[in-house]
């Protein structure tokens, strides 16, 4: 594998976990390697080297780091599947894949491994059991409800995937040697019984909120989505729990203010996780901006939008699925094409919001439609294909927007299916799998804002790495600078 020494100490300055196991850095003033999450002091740039994996850092003479654990990183290499297994399985099971029923065995053959090799594997690389990570999360979450909201003591345990409440009882006094209602008390809270679930995501500063907004309008799939001034709306279909939700900013404490209806208390672990990665809220905006800042193609825009981040996915498959719509044609037009495909296969559903009324169509609905049906959308034949084909490779599990999916993976399999190409593959990977260094190079609005041919805009990605999704970002953010100052002279 080749290294890009540059662009991996542009991501060790970062910290960012999401490159965690891809490099391992050796720094030459203490013969020590480490994972690109370490919280040691950053070495200077001339003390580094960089190496693929951790075998050839200590083929090199460098001993692991005791305070990172390099043995813990998540690897992509055959030797090190078992890391990239308990990573994906940790990911999944942080975002409530053992909470409602959910089994070991079905979180072991999602990953396509037995429940003895899934906790093999966990107690290996992160040093604890599948329950025991569960557990932690169900205990945080609540020990959060408990602080922040006032629902029932009942709703909180069964919310943050308890099974009974004498296990919820019994877990907080093992834990934390107090009782759920002793917490309630110390802690107060702000909602009262019935009204929606009020929870905070922290996010680090700046965070371009209205340029986000903008961005997830234009986009919106009506019925589905809806933004409004300050605000972000839409429906929510998880397994049976279907609702609503919005999220507003709280600029001057840096966190996103998320309303839940009540209905999907019993969500509340997957949707929180999948609200971080719609809004990129791990994000370091700061690491980012000092990188791009450098390239003068990019600086103007990195100064005049601090904290613009890549917007996410809150449904991947939604997102894949609208992706394939607007292939050749103009966001409005794909905009068009996705409220009327929702009307046509989402579920109806009532909420306080007018402009909330369908469910995002699943990939059972698509794959089991008829590809006139789907046509008559306004789509040629071939394409309306490639949604079933698409539909039927999630339904089979063939392709996964899950926590932990591998994006070159995911790239190369939808790139298998007939009518997905280069371009819908890495836009799906910068925002369903929410990959930084993803980079749709045929976008023909990438090719205008550099003002460069797609084979000269592919070199010059090279010097964004890792962080070209959000290169892509900051280009187009200028045609829409451009079209305002057109509109308004």
């Amino acid at each position: 594998m080749m290294i890009d020494e540059d662009a991996c100490y542009r991501a060790l300055l970062a910290r960012d976990a999401r490159f965690d196991g891809l490099f391992f850095t050796g720094v030459r003033t203490t013969g020590i390697y480490c994972r690109p999450v370490c919280t040691a002091k950053t070495p200077a740039r001339s003390s580094c080297r960089f190496f693929a994996s951790a075998a050839l850092a200590e083929q090199a003479g460098f001993r692991p780091c005791l305070r990172c654990r390099p043995e813990l990183a998540p690897g992509l290499s055959p030797v090190d599947s078992t890391r990239t297994l308990a990573r994906a399985a940790a990911a999944r099971i942080e975002a409530g894949a053992l909470n409602q029923g959910g089994s070991l065995e079905s979180l072991a053959g999602s990953l396509s491994i037995s429940s003895r090799q899934l906790r093999r594997a966990m107690r290996r690389e992160l040093g604890v059991l599948p329950v025991e990570l569960a557990q932690t999360c169900r205990l945080l979450l609540a020990k959060r409800l408990i602080a922040d909201t006032r629902l029932p003591l009942v709703q909180v345990a069964f919310a943050a995937g308890f099974e009974s409440v004498r296990r919820f009882n019994a877990a907080f006094r093992s834990h934390y040697r107090l009782t759920p209602t002793m917490m309630r008390r110390a802690a107060g809270g702000s909602n009262t019984e019935g009204e929606t679930v009020r929870l905070l995501l922290g996010y680090r500063p700046p965070l371009a909120w209205n340029d986000m907004l903008r961005f997830l309008a234009a986009r919106a799939i009506a019925g589905v989505e809806c933004i409004t001034a300050d605000a972000y709306h839409r429906t929510v279909a998880i397994g049976k729990h279907h609702g609503w939700l919005s999220v507003r900013q709280l600029s001057e404490k840096n966190q996103l203010v998320v309303e839940i209806s009540p209905a999907l208390a019993p969500a509340l672990p997957q949707v929180l996780a999948r609200l971080r990665s719609l809004f990129d809220v791990d994000a370091r905006p700061d690491a980012i901006a000092a990188h791009l800042a450098t390239d003068e193609r990019l600086a103007a825009t990195v100064r005049r939008k601090p904290g613009l981040r890549v917007p996410g996915a809150f449904d991947g498959f939604e997102l894949s699925w609208r992706a394939v719509l607007g292939q050749h044609i103009s966001v409005r037009g794909a905009s068009t094409l996705a409220a009327r495909l929702a009307g046509r296969l989402g579920e109806p559903i009532a909420t306080p919001l007018p402009c909330l009324n369908r469910l995002t169509p699943p990939p059972a609905a698509i794959a089991a439609a008829r590809t006139s049906t789907i046509a008559s959308i306004g789509l040629p034949s071939a394409r309306a294909e490639t949604l079933r084909g698409l539909a039927k490779a999630v339904e089979r599990g063939t392709i996964s927007f899950e926590p932990g999916a591998d994006p070159a993976e995911t790239e190369d399999s939808l790139m298998q299916l007939v009518g997905i190409g280069p371009w819908t593959a890495a836009y799906i990977a910068m925002r369903a799998l929410h990959w930084p260094d993803a980079f749709p190079a045929g976008d023909l609005g990438l090719v205008k804002a550099s003002g460069l041919s797609k084979k000269k805009l592919i070199e010059a990605s090279e010097a964004w790495r890792p962080w070209r999704a959000y290169a892509a970002m900051h280009l187009w953010e200028t045609l829409h600078d451009a079209k305002v100052r057109s509109t308004n002279p």
